[in-house]
């Protein structure tokens, strides 16, 4: 059978279950076998949680001293806090690499870069990858940098990021990775509030055959940051660069002059490990810190068993270091647990929409996490260009970042994963460090479009209106009413916002996620709080009506608003996308306003559907509702900067049309 009917037969086949099982085959291999394995795991974990977790680190991390208290934490204080492993001493660095050094896993390879230009690859070896972060180590160590300073990376998706961090980490410093996507001002915003004194950044990057001047957007930024004493500048690219004399330094030309041993520092789990801010785009980007020990621990144990990591694997991780997903999951966890981590510097869609599965071809990758967006955009190319490739080493998927739907989850499930590979449906935050819902593969049945049970010490709850928990199938908010060893320390100088944002009621978590709790316990992910309207008094997650819109075959994308309604108070904007060749017409309207109403019900029947040739998009896929409640409520006057989006001209588009619909 050829390999798109074959996943046209299993996508059918599939539609009608309510759950899917792992196959007998990856679950007889599996590190949890069996549901009954996996309720045993976690039944310890929350009964008990400091043994479980005391027993957790002794098998995934070494010490340098073990701890005095496992688990301390008060949500119910005017300064809420949890704190793990008080006492204990450790070096992040030290278990990523020092530790692999002793056996086979010295010349394994640890760490593999694929840059967009397809012949640029490195391979670092366990060894090799040391050697050059003890280098690095030492080259900050000369410029002044110590133990508790901050440093500000602001690179591309190039090996010298993980090797920053990991440097980083090994004398004790504080790194602060911002994505390369990110504006001037908002470099500058993160290096101020951070206090840091240098950055490391390159001269250039690529970006789908663009040439990024990174440097001349960090000189910007720099302009206004006195405090900065040196810029570490990276050579991406052979070209002409702009260097200040007495401040910018040439990476390659401080490392030549290191040597590659570097004792590491010996840290206080409690230590801030690193600080990472949150998106700016509806107020002040918030810096959230985590720990040497708890987070590391947390990043490696779910690393291992949301992933079912396997010695020989290779594991890819499409996400950006720039955020939580690529130091969780391509650096710290991977690397923790010894195992082959991929690393990639381009998108999906270039130079052709195959990219991905040329990459999984190329590496024999084994466990593919990538986003939602990114599974849509090739779901909307066509499976013509995954039939292309042999991506049959694939044993294993992961989506993250935002609630994946059940048609999109099924492509993949059958598209990518031909009906064998598990999908583990994540859902996690910045803020938690590491997976707290999931499918643990092999052991747990999969329901398309359901994030599935709480990961081991995760004990969340959904929240009704009134305050009291939620009744089976009732949305409310999420919530998780115990500490997690990845658990934040806190935001980076600011205890209030900490407690206002997170503890607005004492004695739980608050994610910021709508949810509810199916009758077999599989939680469903509805969104965030503030992208739930209130239509008519009726609370409807935009996440819903999204799903039902995509539902229909010629949707490729949709992203549902709330916006201002005369009658109802809110009324419903829905923005869709559709594949190339469908018909915009009333037919396809009214069939889509029918899945609405059928999924859901009347009343959450959109309001006005406004088909758009695309989406306003960060670089790293993020969809910016935000300008999108503002182009539906007309109020365009003050949409901040767009320069930052994939496309900005498409904010322009939208804001015609949004004229024209709504007249």
């Amino acid at each position: 059978m050829k390999k798109n009917t074959r996943a046209a037969f299993i996508r059918h086949m599939l539609e009608n279950e309510h759950t899917i099982e792992p196959t007998p085959e990856f679950s007889y291999k599996a590190l949890i076998r069996s549901r009954q394995d996996y309720d045993e795991m976690y039944r310890r974990s929350i009964e008990d949680p400091e043994a479980f977790w005391a027993q957790m680190a002794a098998e995934h991390l070494d010490w340098f001293k073990l701890w005095d208290a496992v688990e301390e934490y008060d949500f119910t204080d005017e300064r809420p806090y949890a704190r793990y492993f008080r006492g204990g001493r450790l070096n992040a660095s030290y278990n990523c690499l020092d530790r692999h050094l002793n056996g086979a896993r010295r010349n394994k390879a640890a760490l593999i870069w694929q840059g967009e230009p397809s012949e640029e690859v490195e391979v670092y070896t366990y060894q090799r990858l040391h050697r050059e972060v003890c280098k690095a180590a030492n080259m900050l160590k000369r410029l002044g940098v110590r133990r508790g300073d901050r440093v500000v990376l602001y690179l591309p998706m190039i090996p010298q990021l993980a090797i920053g961090m990991l440097a980083c980490a090994r004398i004790g410093a504080i790194h602060c990775v911002v994505f390369s996507g990110l504006s001037a001002e908002a470099l500058k915003d993160r290096i101020d509030d951070s206090g840091a004194t240098v950055v490391v950044t390159s001269n250039y990057g690529y970006r789908a055959g663009k040439i990024l001047d990174l440097k001349g957007i960090c000189d910007q930024a720099l302009a206004l940051c006195p405090q900065v004493k040196k810029c570490i500048v990276v050579r991406r690219i052979d070209k002409r660069t702009d260097m200040t004399v007495g401040r910018d330094l040439w990476w390659e030309d401080r490392m030549a002059a290191e040597t590659s041993v570097c004792e590491p520092e010996s840290m206080e789990a409690t230590d801030p490990l690193f600080i990472l801010y949150t998106s700016g785009s509806t107020a002040k980007p918030k810096g959230i810190v985590h720990g040497n020990g708890g987070y590391l621990l947390y990043a490696a144990v779910t690393s291992k068993y949301v992933f079912d990591l396997k010695e020989s694997d290779v594991f890819w991780c499409t996400a950006d270091v720039g955020w939580i997903t690529g130091h969780s999951y391509l650096v710290y966890g991977a690397l923790a647990n010894g195992a082959t981590s991929l690393m990639f510097e381009g998108v999906p869609t270039y130079p052709q929409p195959d990219r991905y599965w040329e990459v999984v071809e190329k590496f024999g990758v084994n466990v593919l996490y990538t986003a939602p967006t990114a599974i849509r955009s090739m779901m909307k190319e066509g499976e013509q260009w995954v039939n292309g490739h042999d991506i049959g080493s694939l044993r294993m998927l992961g989506s993250v970042g935002e609630p994946i739907t059940s048609k999109a989850w099924l492509w993949y499930y059958s598209a990518i994963g031909q009906g064998r590979c598990p999908v583990a449906d994540t859902w996690w935050q910045t803020e938690s460090g590491g997976v707290m819902i999931t499918t643990i593969p092999g052991a747990v049945d999969m329901k398309p479009g359901s994030a599935a049970l709480p990961f081991f010490g995760v004990l969340p709850k959904v929240i009704g209106a009134n305050g009291a928990e939620a009744a089976t199938n009732e949305a409310g908010n999420l919530v998780v009413t115990r500490p997690w060893p990845g658990m934040a320390l806190g935001v980076y100088r600011n205890d209030q916002a900490f407690k206002d944002v997170y503890f607005p009621t004492p004695g739980y978590y608050l994610t910021g996620d709508g949810a509810y709790r199916d009758e077999d316990g599989y939680f469903w992910i509805t969104g965030r709080i503030d992208d739930v309207m209130n239509v008519s008094g009726h609370r409807i997650g935009t996440a819903e009506v999204e799903s039902a819109l995509v539902a229909c075959l010629e949707v490729a994308e949709a992203a549902v608003v709330g916006y201002p309604h005369p009658v109802k108070g809110e009324g419903i904007y829905a923005y869709v996308t559709v594949r190339e060749g469908a018909v915009i017409d009333d037919d396809l309207r009214a069939r889509l306003v029918k899945s609405v109403r059928t999924t859901i019900g009347p009343i959450a029947t959109p309001d006005v559907v406004h088909f758009a040739r695309a989406l306003p998009k960060t670089r790293s896929g993020k969809i910016m509702r935000r300008i999108l409640r503002k182009i539906a409520a007309r109020q365009t006057e003050d949409l901040c900067d767009v320069s930052t989006l994939s496309e900005p001209a498409v904010v322009d588009e939208l804001i015609r049309d949004n004229e024209r619909l709504i007249a």
